[in-house]
């Protein structure tokens, strides 16, 4: 391979931040119209008898505020410190360097449990939660998710002032009203409650992670998510946790477009987060490049009846895709005998379709000649440290 194209494919290959148009939503360092309608209360005689007015309804109604109240009990900010300068010249402290939100959830022993954003911890020294009254305490990380932008936090149970129950996303509608809580801009600004409706109740976004390209499917809305949002409550009108507020289109011109990790795909992660503190999916070894990206100088042996595919980018040669013979250069087309337009199309087969075990066909192109590799695939957990 070429010295400088084999350069070129390791510079390419590597975990992004979201793009310009979609932000990760974590905080980093009237007069009243008076008019005269003319209508006067109408009189009536002593004698006149009184209609017998009598209450409806099986149950009386918590009205929004009621359940904000309660809900916003279990929100909390997650703070995210880091430590700054060189602990060889004596400057080793821990700084603020990010605050979103957080959902406490379930309370255990002596634990309780908080599902935030992977992205409001990423990469933290110390993680500090305030609660809704303004407690402070440190939490530890449990788990985390990269791939699905998910983490769960414990504190001791004490500083647990609520918890929110997971509701059913799929039962969600366009036009069904939700309240986003949260901390927008900071603890400043903390239990922040926002009120829209679901604009739709399932989108499929892609976005870069630090686990790679990956299409998330989100809940969106236009009650209003703000960075600090993150990690935060989205309710629908029973008080229940519908959603985790991720994520919103922050570009010139764009307005109330928020995204949230729906309930039922958040609450299965939870609980393997806290039993193994981490997902376990299917892994190749090899590193990709969608063909979008690479240079026509590298593609021009590829037959023009391919349309799409990913380039491999580097291959470590003790993983599933090394003993399957991949090289770099070679460009994945089919997995299975299903169509492979981009890293992400190939991520979604892997986690989707397969599971740690299988026996999976790669349909790759080399040196312009089509080829079929089989690779056993093994766990990410294998070379998680």
């Amino acid at each position: 391979m070429n010295t400088s194209k084999g350069k070129w494919l390791l510079s390419t290959v590597g975990a992004g931040v979201l793009g310009s148009a979609l932000t990760l939503g974590a905080v980093t360092n009237t007069d009243i119209l008076k008019q005269d309608t003319g209508l006067q209360a109408a009189s009536h005689s002593e004698t006149t008898t009184p209609y017998n007015v009598q209450a409806t309804g099986s149950s009386p109604q918590t009205s929004l505020s009621d359940m904000v109240a309660d809900a916003s009990k279990a929100i909390v900010g997650v703070d995210n410190y880091q430590s700054s300068g060189n602990r060889f010249a004596g400057s080793s402290e821990s700084q603020k360097v990010g605050t979103g939100s957080g959902v406490v959830f379930k309370t255990e022993g002596t634990d309780a449990y908080i599902i935030t954003n992977n992205h409001v911890i990423e990469n933290a020294g110390k993680i500090g939660i305030t609660t809704a009254s303004g407690e402070e305490t440190d939490a530890v990380l449990v788990g985390t998710d990269p791939l699905t932008d998910l983490a769960v936090l414990k504190m001791d149970k004490k500083y647990a002032e609520g918890t929110l129950s997971f509701g059913d996303s799929a039962k969600l509608r366009a036009g069904d009203a939700v309240v986003a809580i949260g901390n927008p801009l900071g603890l400043d600004f903390s239990g922040t409650v926002t009120q829209g409706i679901v604009s739709a109740p399932t989108r499929s976004i892609d976005v870069d992670t630090s686990a790679g390209k990956w299409e998330m499917d989100v809940i969106q809305t236009d009650a209003a998510i703000n960075p600090g949002n993150s990690g935060g409550a989205l309710l629908n009108t029973a008080g229940e946790l519908i959603g985790i507020n991720s994520l919103k289109i922050a570009q010139n011109g764009v307005e109330g477009i928020g995204f949230a990790i729906p309930s039922n795909d958040v609450q299965p992660l939870a609980e393997k987060l806290m039993k193994g503190g981490k997902i376990t999916r299917p892994y190749i070894g090899v590193g990709l490049v969608d063909l979008a990206d690479v240079p026509e100088m590298y593609i021009q042996d590829i037959p023009d009846s391919v349309k799409g595919g990913v380039m491999v980018g580097n291959v470590d040669q003790n993983s599933p895709g090394g003993k399957a013979g991949f090289k770099e250069e070679d460009v994945i087309t089919e997995v299975n005998g299903k169509a492979i337009d981009s890293s992400t199309a190939l991520r979604k087969v892997l986690y989707t379709d397969l599971k740690v075990g299988d026996k999976a066909k790669f349909t790759i192109y080399r040196e312009g000649k089509q080829q079929v590799l089989n690779v056993t695939l093994s766990s990410n957990a294998d070379i998680q440290k």
